[in-house]
């Protein structure tokens, strides 16, 4: 078997490869998890809270990082300037800007929660920023799912 996780075949039984089928996986794993910390917060048990958000971004930045990029530039990047007007070209696109935004912004709240960042970049205002990110990063999972669908199953 290739080394290349991006040939291995898929295990959801699309057309995918094991490379998207796993991001997709990871993703609604750490989507579940989000979910769950959003939960623990409103209930406020903080303490857990911080660990289940901050090991939900460690998954999606797992994700991201090792699955998102590299197909990102090796197999959306040379298709934008001639293929753009195809679906899963401008789809991807469109996912690749939103996840961007939304992966930074993430990383800086998890980071913020966890005292990682200087303190004139600390914020007070904790809901509006979870709150922000969590939406976005909703918005983000539901267009992944969209790329995931017009790329190996319906199109």
């Amino acid at each position: 078997m290739s080394s290349d996780f991006y040939l291995w075949p898929s295990f959801l039984g699309t057309r995918a490869t094991f490379g998207p089928d796993l991001a997709l996986v990871m993703i609604l794993i750490s989507s579940a998890l989000f979910t769950i910390g959003w939960q623990l917060a409103v209930h406020k048990h903080y303490d857990i809270h911080r660990w289940v958000q901050t090991s939900a971004a460690i998954i999606n930045a797992s994700v991201v990082l090792v699955v998102m990029v590299g197909s990102f530039l090796g197999f959306t990047i040379p298709k934008i300037s001639s293929h753009f007007n195809e679906v899963p070209v401008w789809v991807v696109t469109v996912h690749a800007c939103i996840g961007t935004i939304t992966f930074l912004f993430g990383m800086f709240v998890v980071l913020r929660a966890n005292n990682l960042v200087p303190q004139e970049w600390r914020f007070k205002n904790y809901k509006l920023f979870m709150r922000t990110a969590y939406s976005l990063y909703m918005i983000a999972t539901l267009v992944g799912i969209a790329v995931y669908a017009v790329t190996y199953m319906l199109v």
